[in-house]
């Protein structure tokens, strides 16, 4: 009789669930961006759809195995793969903060397959298939770091009037060099610190000598640099006469 009386309120239980379970698949829409199904839920609760609309923010594909380090099965085997030009910082800089955050993931995991099949190739001896790829996806990389460098230093502009993250100023070190100096916290004053007070922001002025001949050197060199310019344009001037002809009459 027990075992009997268990049954039955068990099929009692299973088929409420059900019933339920029908009630609010049939209320609720189907959403292709969630992740997670509800399955028991009371029905006193008004915005049941709300958990259908979420969309959790994912940048992988749904396989989501180590075949995201690997190019698509469809360009193995191939000497040459298609692709599009690198992002350049006025492409980027219409864009906002969440589309660039976004970017940049999609471009750390192409450049993280990339890597893999450059180390791939040099595995197996064998040239890595349009190795341009990489270049393009680094420089996009490098292009959208500089945009988000720009918001910043506007942001820090506009909120402090300070050009540099950490301030700091122009100062003259013990060997005439002009260096910038960092700011930092110090847990006791300046004129009590004798960490600080070691520190030398002035030149003995026996260092200006130095200076100048420092001066003098490096005017020396960039001279140096000008007139070997001129001696290999000359030299490629008359190795190369018609291509020097051609290029007077275009400037002209």
């Amino acid at each position: 009789m027990a075992a009997s009386r268990l049954a039955g309120f068990c099929q009692g239980v299973s088929a409420a669930l059900k019933a339920s379970r029908v009630l609010i698949t049939s209320q609720a829409p189907t959403s292709p961006g969630c992740r997670f199904a509800v399955g028991l839920l009371s029905k006193n609760i008004p915005n049941v759809t709300s958990f259908y609309q979420c969309r959790l923010l994912h940048a992988t594909l749904s396989r989501k195995g180590l075949e995201e380090f690997f190019d698509d099965p469809k360009n193995w085997g191939e000497e040459k793969v298609k692709s599009g030009a690198s992002w350049t910082c006025q492409q980027l800089r219409n864009k906002s903060n969440e589309d660039l955050h976004k970017l940049w993931y999609v471009l750390l995991k192409e450049r993280n397959m990339l890597l893999t099949l450059e180390q791939e190739a040099k595995r197996q001896r064998l040239p890595m298939p349009s190795p341009e790829r990489l270049e393009k996806v680094v420089d996009s990389m490098d292009a959208l770091d500089k945009v988000v460098q720009e918001r910043e230093d506007a942001l820090r502009l506009l909120q402090t009037g300070q050009e540099k993250a950490r301030p700091g100023a122009w100062r003259r070190d013990i060997f005439g060099r002009i260096i910038w100096h960092k700011f930092k916290q110090w847990p006791i004053p300046w004129y009590l610190n004798k960490r600080y007070n070691r520190k030398r922001f002035f030149a003995m002025p026996y260092v200006e000598r130095f200076v100048r001949l420092r001066f003098e050197k490096y005017a020396r060199t960039e001279s140096r640099k000008k007139s070997l310019k001129k001696k290999k344009e000359k030299i490629l001037q008359e190795k190369f006469p018609r291509l020097s002809e051609a290029q007077k009459s275009s400037l002209a």
